[in-house]
């Protein structure tokens, strides 16, 4: 094996310096300026990326506070609206009841009156019905009939005593 002849080793580490120093300046000049560059542009990436992030995370928490703001505003909005509706429908029906109370006072107030008329008519009639019987009852009794002023004087004493 010729590698392992020690003749030969002069000739063959000069060789591989040679060939070190090639390859190192390769690396050197090439190949590390190369992968350096490609490795910043993947950091700057990365950062970019994150700054985008952060910044795309900021826009949602604002339009998300937006959302909540606005959400917020129509819920009051709405609450206004229906208190406002139901004030207005309190008022509406407290003005019909006020109007129907009127009506039903009216209109009680005439059957009051016509109750009253007709109590009255009815205790005329019964006045008068009730001076017959008692003539007929007199008459019966004693065989003649009394004068019709005493008779009125008589039913109108026991209808108020």
């Amino acid at each position: 094996m010729p590698q392992l002849n020690p003749l030969d080793w002069g000739p063959q580490l000069v060789w591989l310096f040679i060939t070190f120093g090639v390859l190192y300046l390769l690396m050197v000049y090439v190949a590390l300026p190369r992968i350096g560059s490609a490795i910043e542009a993947r950091a700057q990436r990365i950062a970019d990326d994150l700054a985008s992030a952060d910044r795309l995370r900021r826009e949602t928490e604002e339009a998300i506070a937006a959302y909540e703001q606005a959400l917020a505003e129509a819920k009051q909005r709405a609450h206004a609206i229906i208190d406002q509706e139901r004030a207005k429908l309190k008022e509406e029906t407290a003005a019909e009841r006020a109007e129907l109370e009127r009506e039903l006072d009216k209109k009680s107030a005439e059957a009051e009156a016509r109750i009253e008329q007709a109590k009255t008519s009815a205790m005329k009639d019964v006045n008068v019905v009730a001076a017959d019987v008692a003539a007929d009852i007199v008459h019966q009794l004693i065989g003649v009939a009394p004068a019709k002023a005493v008779i009125e004087q008589a039913v109108d004493a026991a209808r108020k005593g």
